[in-house]
């Protein structure tokens, strides 16, 4: 039993080491608190590797396991497996991945996992960039902005993962953002009490990547909802429903000048990135409609 000078209100202790303006622990809490200490965690190596397991350089109160980068839903489906063949139906598995181990590296099983229909819980936290290793792009990356691998500025679009997940109709996907907790625990709270395999992909900024100051971190994930660059969506049973529609869609100058990795973007990219956000969203429009 770990013990703390402190005692946390939660399963989370109540100092993390997360970089300033991070809001990834902010994401662990409302998790845990929703779930229950009857949770197992899930987490590979990340920004969050902090929360795996429970021995003395963990932040968490609850049993976990950190495995390799690819691998969290491969893991997180046998530890489910293993708990139905024991009779157990009340335990949750929930792995929680930032967008590399999700979107790139982890997609192979967490696809896997979908096809299976697993009953765990999959969380993605997207900071759209491996920030743990230096800030290299991943496929999370949006068109225009810069990291260490593209320094002049992505060329192409990033994935779409939460259209590529319900091509797998599982019962239920949501995604999420650090800038409405509410509705975020609502999502939550309804994945919880869901049966087969639920993924949520939660929008949360990283300063450090993203080049804004680390008070800023939900102003920044707020107007990425009001510009169309994050859409609020749930996906249940076959149906899509879209949550409030962006105020200002496809409107991007203010979400894109908050934000350095922008920086260096000519106005013809940010304007083709600004047409994709107001694309996607019509097109999600359709789905929803159907």
């Amino acid at each position: 039993m770990l013990t703390y000078k402190v005692q946390p209100k939660g399963a989370v202790s109540p100092g993390i080491s997360t970089c300033q303006g991070c809001m990834i622990d902010v994401i662990f809490r409302n998790v845990l608190e929703i779930m229950g200490e009857d949770t197992v965690l899930v987490v590979p190596p990340g920004c969050a590797a902090q929360f795996s397991g429970t021995g003395p350089e963990a932040s968490v109160t609850v049993p976990g396991i950190q495995g390799n980068l690819e691998n969290s839903a491969a893991i997180a489906s046998g530890i489910a497996n293993g708990f139905k063949h024991q009779g157990n139906n009340h335990t949750k598995v929930v792995a929680i991945a930032g967008d590399g181990g999700t979107v790139d590296i982890g997609l192979q099983s967490l696809s896997g996992a979908m096809e299976r229909n697993e009953n765990i819980l999959y969380i993605c936290y997207d900071n759209e960039a491996y920030m743990n290793t230096g800030i290299q792009g991943s496929s999370s990356t949006p068109l225009a902005a810069s990291t260490t691998t593209t320094p002049a500025g992505k060329k192409v679009n990033n994935k779409d993962l939460i259209q590529i997940v319900m091509a797998h109709h599982v019962p239920y996907a949501a995604t999420a953002s650090i800038a409405n907790i509410p509705d975020l625990r609502k999502k939550i709270q309804k994945a919880r009490d869901i049966v087969g395999c639920r993924v949520l992909h939660v929008m949360s900024p990283c300063p450090t990547g993203w080049g804004y100051p680390s008070a800023k971190t939900v102003e920044v994930a707020r107007e990425a909802i009001n510009c169309g660059a994050w859409v609020l969506l749930e996906y249940e049973n076959g149906k899509v429903t879209l949550g409030r529609r962006p105020v200002d869609l496809g409107n991007a100058d203010k979400y894109f000048s908050m934000q350095k990795r922008f920086k260096s973007a000519s106005k013809e990219e940010l304007t083709n990135a600004g047409q994709h956000f107001v694309e996607r969203y019509m097109y999600l429009e359709k789905l929803a409609g159907m």
